[in-house]
């Protein structure tokens, strides 16, 4: 049988979400004061070796997670969760694009503002202040044709 640490490593990583000790103890099989000093042994030895992951305590539990040194890394790679408003703002900045984020707003509503903050830092969306006016310039980054895998967008003939 393995070691208790190893084995809420593997408890840790398979639920993929925190877990507390009271549900470690139960799929462990073990009281609450071994899976602790486990958890403690675990938790040092992922303090002490070159690891991308570590395990961490949350208010929801404990959690095997990578570190956050590799949160670009992870925005690289992951592809992002946009909801359904994003998408149809992000579909309208690419199909109308640039567009100015008065008239985004106008065709799409005030959620719009959100959307346009969200797809910015995702790096989906490009925004630019107008030379002459008050609104910026919206246009979809490389980010986005790489991710959606569009190599141009043209217009209907």
């Amino acid at each position: 049988m393995p070691r208790l640490a190893t084995q809420i490593e593997a408890i840790l990583y398979l639920k993929g979400q925190p877990v507390s000790i009271e549900e470690i103890s139960e799929y462990a099989q073990c009281d609450r004061e071994k899976v602790a000093d486990g958890l403690i042994e675990l938790m040092a030895d992922y303090a002490h070796r070159d690891s991308a992951l570590e395990v961490v305590e949350t208010p929801a539990g404990y959690s095997l997670q990578l570190r956050s040194t590799f949160s670009e890394l992870l925005q690289n790679l992951i592809p992002a969760e946009l909801g359904t408003g994003a998408l149809r703002t992000l579909a309208a900045i690419a199909l109308k694009g640039p567009i100015t984020q008065a008239d985004l707003v106008n065709l799409r509503g005030s959620g719009a503002y959100q959307h346009i903050q969200e797809l910015v830092e995702l790096d989906f969306v490009q925004k630019r202040r107008q030379t002459e006016g008050r609104s910026y310039w919206l246009q979809v980054t490389e980010k986005f044709h790489q991710h959606f895998e569009v190599q141009q967008l043209l217009p209907p003939q």
